[in-house]
């Protein structure tokens, strides 16, 4: 089979500026926003110039949340950039996701928050039909899914897993019986099926596997295991905005990788070129900077800007801890009505908005190495958060960070015993390593094989 390369991007959110994105509610939606929001139209419009007039690939896949959140006027515009690719001789496959369905979207300007047009699911089928559906060989609209022959010999399941009406984000039964046709389909006839799905289906560090179905998909491990069984071994994804790339193992000794890319439109704001050779066994993957964009950044650099945001973010959940407790937990969408839970909440926030790493790790009784040990608690915590969403997260063992941050968890651990995920007793430790430092294949660029 012939060498085949793709471009991959995920995570648009595409905003029509016009619909307004400023004033004083802007301005306090953004402190909890990972995501760019008045940005992303020049963003996507100068990824989509670039795309348009790249060599390396003719081949486009957009992996879901291609809107904002549903807006009706940033779906028309989004789509007169895929003419454009169109036009320029790509070709363009996309899957919609839970933020390209939202009846009741919001903008705001100097009056507040306000209410454009929707978008009902039911019309995403036809928005999005000539990028995809129209050149599929099989297609399950009512699940706005659909199979597409990429190259010789090489197969796209591009997946909506929105879990239809209830938003469950899972597949349905039916689903899942058109997914098992096509992927017997695909062996019959010799073929190597990849997939495309927006919601992650193996966590892009362990911790994240612990909030469910916000960050990983619904019954990801029979999901993971029956597709890896099935055949497909690579399955590219979004909605986490973090670069991650992760391996299972199978009982039956067959690989699944979840490729999964940040957000075109926020920290780790990336896109991916994918190598496929060896008669598409060989895979590699290619980390590639999101282009320069018209917008005032203040002097700063891309990444900066990004990074910005990022932090913003983190520190506004951390401040509200002691600030606004109420508001944190809503956030998190724990029970904002208990008073003593609001109390404690209130009192860690103050606690740990001013404690330093050597504080906290005498109250652990953890030796704490002296290069970190005046450095405040905040600082640390969210270079461990931005980590996980950027990628090959560098505390690993040797590190005066790991000795710390595990020395606190091997302290906490006992007592966790009778805490359980899934029905199994919580093992923080493992969990915690593997998350706050990167072993194994790197999230930004790495080669590996699928069988």
């Amino acid at each position: 089979m012939p060498d085949f390369k793709l471009l991959l991007i995920t995570d648009t959110h595409y905003f029509a500026s016009k619909l307004g994105c400023r004033g004083e509610a802007y301005e306090e939606f953004m402190k909890y926003e990972q995501k760019c929001f008045a940005e992303t139209q020049a963003i996507n419009e100068a990824a989509f110039a670039w795309l348009n007039e790249t060599d390396l690939a003719d081949t486009v896949l957009i992996a879901g949340d291609l809107s904002f959140n549903g807006e009706k006027e940033s779906h028309l515009e989004f789509i007169e950039l895929l003419k454009t690719l169109k036009a320029h001789g790509k070709k363009i496959y996309v899957i919609t996701a839970g933020h390209d369905c939202n009846e009741h979207p919001f903008a705001f300007d100097e009056t507040g928050r306000l209410a454009p047009e929707g978008t009902r699911r039911e019309e995403l089928f036809d928005l999005y039909y000539d990028y995809g559906f129209a050149d599929a060989i099989a297609v399950d609209k009512e699940n706005l899914s659909y199979v597409a022959q990429l190259a010789p010999g090489l197969r796209l399941l591009a997946l909506n897993n929105d879990g239809g009406a209830k938003r469950t984000h899972t597949y349905t039964a039916r689903q899942i019986e058109w997914i098992l046709r096509q992927t017997k389909k695909a062996r019959e006839d010799g073929q190597t099926m990849i997939a495309m799905n927006h919601y992650p289906l193996l966590p892009g560090v362990p911790l994240f596997g612990l909030f469910g179905k916000e960050v990983v998909m619904q019954n990801a491990d029979f999901i993971t295991t029956m597709l890896a069984d099935e055949g497909v071994h690579l399955c590219f994804t979004g909605h986490m905005h973090n670069q991650a790339i992760n391996v299972k193992l199978t009982e039956k000794g067959n690989r699944f990788y979840d490729v999964c890319t940040g957000s075109l439109i926020g920290c780790p704001a990336s896109m991916r070129l994918v190598s496929f050779s060896e008669n598409y066994n060989k895979v590699d993957i290619e980390t590639l900077p999101v282009p320069d964009f018209d917008w005032d950044l203040g002097g700063l650099s891309k990444d900066e800007y990004f990074k910005r945001q990022f932090d913003m973010m983190i520190n506004t959940y951390l401040t509200s801890m002691r600030d606004d407790p109420e508001r944190f937990l809503r956030k998190l969408k724990a029970p904002a009505d208990n008073e003593g839970l609001l109390n404690v909440v209130q009192r860690l926030g103050g606690f740990l908005n001013g404690a330093t790493v050597g504080k906290i790790s005498r109250i652990f009784g953890v030796k704490c190495p002296e290069a970190i040990g005046d450095m405040l608690f905040v600082d640390l915590a969210r270079e461990i958060v931005r980590n996980c969403f950027t990628g090959d997260a560098p505390f690993v063992y040797g590190t005066p960070e790991y000795d710390v941050i595990m020395g606190v968890v091997n302290r906490i651990s006992p007592m966790l015993g009778a805490v359980k995920v899934n029905g199994k007793p919580l093992k923080l430790a493992p969990l915690v390593e593997k998350s706050i430092g990167k072993y194994g294949l790197s999230d930004t660029n790495a080669t590996f094989r699928l069988k």
